[in-house]
């Protein structure tokens, strides 16, 4: 159960092998093959383990180098396919996506890649070729679309996993796992061989149970590529800095409000713990105070680039099979996902301005991660697209704007119902200020002590 930065730690001190760390993993792995986390597990990752011992014999220094993390399953990793949830025949990727080669390059050891739900489109991980379940409850979900990620790290099957978020998918995870987890500014991470995924909606990131992992893995992964749509300069100062520096004192705007057409009830249960965090802000020293970002259509900016891009995938697939519900997400894309999206793009700047408003008289807005607990395993099982939207759209109404205006944001634990499952807040950043949110974040852990929050 150590963390990312403890284990590297103990390799660089020769303390622990890599071959002892990822073979635990594997053990691990193995004892929860009912909680369903991976559909792949590498077989080559003991190899690598051995090759990363030596490498630290002869005194090779790295961030992670021998250390054990899992990806996503939307993620090309050379040598196995990439489908998406999607059942089929699928190629097998000849070369790692960025993320991967970042993440080699820093020495970690990849174990395999997480259960997902077909093309990301839900709030929950399982399909016809996987389910993930939730460590906390396995009859509940741990989330989607990076739910297997999620799951494999509270599980403690790995300290840090990578997701990927277009409206909500690492922080809807990690808010009902109990984890951290930061969506990126758009543009900090590249998904190359994806040059803009989901037009500029998704973004990957990484899941970790300490704000410190999880800022040490953004350090790891962020970097562009030359042929992204959207590239961003390195940050003066690493991630993982900013989770050793107090913030100072912010201004906080709590919000419950939910984005223009989202529908749906807040829980009880979660506003009281979002108040409760509040008042912990309170009490550390930042003005906190209620106000609501402005978001104008901001769901103009949704619909078109999310329909478009499952379309874009359900067409780079050939002999696959999707789920009736993917393939009318996929018929809306092409219809009108792509006559629109010149719209959606033009109403970017004034959207953008409109919400940003807040940042006037805040530094970071507090809001609620879900409207709703983790749902049943199986709650949309053989349900139809209108339900099912209509239905996760009630649940999940808080995370998908950031997603839209392209900026920060950060799960963090915020303690757990009267059923034991976990619920999460937001914080949520302006332009490229991730720092600003990880130091914030790093400054309730010390006092909320969630580390040590585990599944039994």
């Amino acid at each position: 159960m150590l963390g990312l930065r403890e284990q590297a730690d103990l390799l660089g001190a020769r303390e622990v092998s890599s071959e002892e760390l990822v073979g635990g993993a594997l053990e691990r792995i193995e004892e929860g093959r009912s909680l369903g986390v991976f559909r792949v597990v590498l077989g080559d990752a003991l190899r690598e383990a051995r090759e990363a011992d030596k490498r630290l014999k002869e005194g090779e220094r790295l961030p992670l180098l021998g250390v054990p993390v899992a990806i996503k399953d939307d993620t090309d990793l050379a040598g196995e396919t990439t489908p998406f949830a999607v059942r089929g025949r699928h190629p097998v990727a000849v070369r790692d996506a960025e993320v991967v080669r970042r993440l080699r390059a820093a020495g970690a050891v990849v174990v395999g890649k997480t259960t997902t739900c077909e093309i990301g489109l839900w709030p929950f991980s399982e399909s016809a070729i996987g389910c993930a379940r939730n460590p906390w409850n396995p009859e509940y979900t741990p989330g989607g679309s990076s739910g297997g990620s999620a799951a494999a790290v509270a599980a403690g099957m790995v300290a840090g996993a990578v997701g990927s978020d277009g409206a909500g998918s690492i922080r809807i995870p990690a808010a009902w796992t109990g984890l951290v987890g930061i969506k990126p500014q758009r543009g900090r991470v590249s998904g190359f061989p994806h040059t803009d995924p989901f037009h500029g909606l998704t973004v990957w990131g990484p899941l970790a149970r300490s704000v410190g992992d999880a800022a040490l893995m953004l350090d790891v992964l962020s970097g562009s590529h030359p042929e992204d749509v959207y590239r961003l300069d390195a940050p003066v100062s690493s991630f993982a800095e900013a989770a050793k520096v107090e913030p100072g004192r912010l201004r906080v705007a709590v919000s419950f409000r939910m984005a223009l057409g989202a529908g749906g009830r807040l829980d009880p249960q979660i506003r009281a713990a979002v108040e409760r965090i509040a008042r912990r802000l309170t009490e550390l020293g930042h003005k906190v105070f209620p106000a609501d970002p402005d978001y104008g259509l901001v769901g103009l900016g949704l619909v078109p680039r999310g329909t478009a891009g499952v379309a874009d995938w359900v067409e780079s697939m050939r002999d696959a099979e999707p789920e009736p519900r993917t393939l009318a997400e996929a018929r809306l894309g092409r219809i009108v996902g792509r006559r629109l999206l010149p719209l959606a793009k033009k109403l970017d700047p004034g959207l953008r301005q409109r919400a940003g408003r807040i940042f006037r008289y805040a530094d970071v807005v507090l809001t609620p991660t879900t409207a709703q607990l983790p749902l049943k395993v199986g709650a949309y099982q053989g349900v139809g697209w209108r339900k099912t939207q209509s239905g996760v759209a009630a649940a999940c109404p808080y995370a998908w704007p950031w997603n839209v205006l392209g900026w920060p944001g950060v799960n963090v634990p915020a303690g757990l119902s009267k059923e034991g499952l976990p619920i999460g807040a937001q914080l949520l950043g302006h332009d490229s200020d991730e720092a600003t949110l990880i130091s914030l974040a790093a400054q309730l852990e010390a006092v909320e002590g969630w580390t040590e929050r585990r599944p039994s």
